[in-house]
């Protein structure tokens, strides 16, 4: 009976040491590994990013972790994230494919499709479209100032009432963009805007949160009626309400009026033959409408709380607005030059409200090394952004929303090169930045920047 019970025993043994994932040569350290579910049990569902500086002072910038049966790097600090996405870019430009939101999106778009031809094509397309329809132009200045104006009477009828700030910014942000887009702003009342906000609301959430963790880990629970099964019936909702308003049956052939107008002539030049159709189209407006929305309210969402509970900043702000426009009613972009303070909380807000903290995963095109390490292709990369936005050392006030982590000793506006809010490199998450014509609301006053 003992040899029996030991022989089992020792067979049970020799499987778990089969089936546990094992690290390749000179690959990153880590903790260990535990078969099926790799590193799950090291992160908290509640907030994996103090684990992963737990891990950081016990592994280094660059450790490993298994995610289920997946390998994964985490990469860390401003020495590390730089070599792996702006010397070494390309090898780590790549984005995993079988993830959860990537059965959302059928990988489709270009915030989450693969690094290669497709991508390029629609990153090029998008960037273009995006400067003739007004990026970097007064045209993107006028629509933001306009919107605002809703915003405003939205904060005047809720003088004495409870109001999510949230919702408010969320519908700025996406009207501006959906004029871009659609060439169309809508009531805030309007179901387009409601059901898109709720949507991408409640799916950035799961998206980000501990569901989505369990579902890119372990493929078995995949198909099991789960809360992650919402995001994908949140997509669908948005994919049907994204062109319902006829673009094909109003446009005249080149002529755009917007994005979708001018992709539908691209799909024209082009043909079947190419990366280019209306599937595509449909997921890249709500690339572009669901990044831009999020990162920008949530910036300005951290702006807001910030300025209310430092009136002695709103102060300084309110002073050197009152000095560069003098007698103008609002700033224009050119203002930002004499309004270094003003760009220094911009830029800290952005810093604070850390939108990213993990990017969005990659993973590597081909076997490379990082740090002196060896990563072979198909790895899946995390970059943690949170490590180098308040990393000792490249910050004066790395935990404190302070402007002064962007003015020299003589004032003057400058960006550390630690200022990564949404990544850098070749990559899809490099896509957005703070565009011309950004503003940006300051409840104290009437004015606007």
């Amino acid at each position: 009976m003992f040899v029996s019970i030991v022989l089992v025993w020792l067979c049970i043994c020799i499987v778990i040491y089969k089936l546990k994932p094992r690290r390749p040569k000179n690959f990153p350290p880590g903790p260990p590994v535990l078969p099926f579910l790799g590193n799950l049990l090291h992160l908290s569902l509640e907030n994996p990013l103090k684990d992963l500086e737990r891990l950081r002072k016990l592994y280094g910038d660059v450790h490993s972790l298994y995610l289920g049966p997946r390998r994964a790097v985490v990469v860390n600090g401003l020495k590390a994230v730089k070599e792996a996405i702006i010397i070494k870019g390309a090898d780590f430009a790549g984005r995993p494919q079988d993830m959860l939101i990537n059965d959302v999106t059928k990988s489709q778009g270009v915030i989450l499709a693969d690094y290669g031809p497709a991508w390029k094509e629609h990153r090029r397309f998008s960037l273009m479209t995006l400067r003739n329809f007004g990026l970097g132009k007064n045209s993107m200045e006028e629509r933001i100032l306009g919107e605002l104006q809703y915003t405003i009477k939205t904060l005047e009828q809720s003088i004495g009432k409870t109001m999510c700030p949230q919702i408010m910014f969320h519908n700025v942000a996406s009207n501006v963009i959906c004029q871009v887009l659609f060439g169309t702003r809508y009531e805030y009342t309007d179901e387009f805007i409601r059901v898109f906000i709720r949507s991408i609301t409640e799916n950035t959430k799961l998206i980000n949160g501990p569901w989505a963790m369990l579902y890119d880990s372990l493929p078995i629970i995949q198909n099991l009626p789960l809360p992650f099964r919402k995001v994908f019936k949140n997509y669908e909702v948005t994919l049907k309400i994204t062109l319902h308003r006829e673009h094909k049956a109003t446009r005249v052939s080149g002529d755009p009026r917007d994005l979708v107008d001018a992709y539908l002539d691209e799909l024209e030049k082009r043909g079947d033959e190419s990366s280019f159709s209306e599937d595509q189209l449909v997921t890249l407006a709500l690339d572009l409408l669901g990044a831009g929305t999020d990162t920008t309210s949530n910036t300005l969402l951290t702006a807001l709380l910030h300025l209310l509970t430092k009136p002695h900043i709103q102060e300084k702000c309110q002073q050197e607005i009152d000095r560069v426009l003098g007698g103008k009613e609002q700033a224009c972009y050119e203002d930002r030059h004499n309004m270094p303070y003003m760009q220094a909380v911009i830029h800290e807000a952005q810093r604070m409200a850390n939108t990213v903290p993990l990017s969005v995963f990659h993973h590597t095109t081909k076997d490379t090394e990082l740090m002196g390490y060896s990563i072979p292709k198909g790895t899946i990369i995390l970059e943690n952004l949170s490590s180098v936005l308040s990393e000792e050392g490249q910050w004066k006030f790395p935990h404190e929303f302070t402007p002064e982590n962007f003015l020299n000793e003589k004032g003057e506006f400058f960006k550390p090169e630690a200022f990564m809010p949404f990544s850098a490199g070749p990559e899809p998450a490099a896509f957005w930045r703070i565009p011309k014509g950004s503003v940006m609301f300051f409840p104290k006053s009437s004015r606007l920047i």
